[in-house]
């Protein structure tokens, strides 16, 4: 099946049947309580169900979506926004006038805004600091201590973001609590999402207050970033300055909120993906060190043992096919939503206009119908007469079409060259009280790695 071939039903069109119902569903919750309770396991056993399922959260009907080629559909069509059960849930964060929750004109005014920081000739300026807070991050690690990666991952994510687009020298303080917050900003929103009991979540609960509390912080911070550019009288190249210029369709300047709400999109989940990223290729350097030790000796050939720069990445093959592996096992992002705005249809099932549509790229990544050996860590099937037999939208971890991150290459670059630095200069090992199960909230991440750097 191609994506051409899934389009919306015609009058001559076969009459369209009714996704099947997934079982195990309970009174009032449906099937959120098992997305609650196991919600890795739920998204990737629908496939066996059919190409789209329906589920029920609460009691709202939801159409699960389990086929790479239909996804690949669902991302492209004008028949479907982002709207639905995780892009409310992030409204309280994101709220409605940022880049990453808008639709229609707004969205694509938007884009033009922020794109050219993200064009693939802009990225090379970002290099310098990427090599320093990169070098940074390993020497301040000490043989044979005990690294918080969740910590860790989060300040050179955040300190990145900040120096490389809104140039703001910003104290790690900041980056502390925004990790702190995060952390319970995204798990209350999970939750949110997958349970839906609308007034219970304004009653002044203890996780509920800790909640508010987080987003109060996250908002705040928010707020300083603008006020202190404001103060300066400074105009940077980046992409701040270009906010604070930015003009609407009416050649007005943008409103306040809207201007908040693209720098909370730039640094929060921009920050969070990264930083779960981060932490996940730590524990694949510590869990395969034979593909640690394939990165050193691509690094150290590359470069001739000096240390590890920018330019250098593009010429580091299995580093970089070590990244995309990563990523393809523990994506970032497992959960995607979208609204239908049309009766529509969707491998010959219908759609009713209004209708939530959600999938797992997780899932999707781990199909044993499109990888062999699904669940091996495997870095060689990215080699071009291998990747050639996966499914087009079987990975694409940053989306695709109007709807696809605008940091893609951004991000590429710093996760391989975090990866060949920290490669080159430290093996690791779990230590006591590491917890590498995976964490799920709106990202997927480690619950909590500490590691042992040890010298090479």
């Amino acid at each position: 099946m191609t994506v051409e071939s899934v389009k919306p039903a015609t009058a001559e069109a076969p009459e369209l049947r009714e996704p099947p119902l997934a079982g195990g569903g309970v009174p009032l919750l449906g099937h959120g309580w098992r997305l609650a309770r196991d919600p890795l396991a739920f998204m990737t056993q629908l496939r066996d169900h059919g190409n789209v399922v329906r589920i029920k959260l609460g009691p709202k009907t939801v159409y699960a979506v389990t086929d790479p080629d239909l996804t690949g559909a669902l991302a492209l069509s004008p028949d479907y926004i982002i709207a639905g059960p995780l892009w409310e849930s992030l409204e309280g964060l994101l709220g409605k006038e940022g880049v990453a929750t808008a639709n229609g004109p707004l969205h694509r005014r938007q884009r033009r805004t922020i794109q050219p920081a993200f064009r693939l000739d802009a990225i090379p300026a970002y290099g310098p600091i990427m090599e320093e807070e990169t070098h940074a991050l390993a020497e301040r690690w000490k043989d044979g201590e005990t690294i918080d990666c969740t910590s860790e991952s989060f300040r050179i994510a955040v300190r990145v973001a900040a120096r490389c687009l809104l140039r703001g020298q910003y104290m790690d303080e900041r980056a502390e609590r925004l990790c702190v917050a995060l952390a319970s900003v995204f798990q209350g929103m999970y939750h949110r999402m997958v349970v839906p009991l609308g007034p219970l979540y304004k009653l002044p609960l203890p996780a509920n207050r800790v909640f508010n509390r987080a987003l109060a912080d996250l908002h705040l911070l928010v707020d300083e970033i603008i006020a202190e550019r404001r103060a300066s009288g400074q105009r940077p190249d980046d992409l701040l300055t270009a906010l604070l210029e930015a003009k609407d369709d009416n050649g007005d300047p943008i409103g306040e909120q809207e201007i908040h709400d693209q720098v909370v999109a730039i640094l929060t989940p921009g920050s969070e993906t990264i930083a779960s990223t981060i932490m996940s290729l730590l524990l694949v350097l510590a869990d395969h060190p034979e593909h640690a030790d394939k990165v050193c000796a691509e690094v150290e050939a590359v470069t001739g043992g000096r240390p590890v720069a920018f330019d250098d990445v593009r010429k580091l093959t299995h580093t970089n096919n070590v990244v995309v592996e990563a990523m393809r096992l523990l994506p970032a992002v497992w959960i995607l939503t979208r609204r239908a705005v049309t009766d529509t249809e969707l491998g010959g099932y219908r759609i009713p206009a209004g209708a939530d549509i959600v999938y797992s790229p997780y899932a999707i990544q781990r199909d044993p119908r499109s990888y062999e050996r699904h669940l091996e860590f495997d870095p060689d099937r990215w080699h071009p007469e291998r990747s050639k037999d996966i499914p087009k939208y079987a990975m694409r971890p940053f989306s695709v079409g109007n709807r696809k991150c605008p940091s893609d290459h951004f991000s590429m670059a710093l996760l391989t060259l975090v990866t060949a630095a920290l490669a080159t200069t430290f093996r690791f090992e779990q230590v006591g009280g590491s917890v590498d199960a995976t964490r799920v909230g709106i990202t997927l991440r480690p619950q909590r790695l500490l590691l042992k750097p040890l010298p090479r």
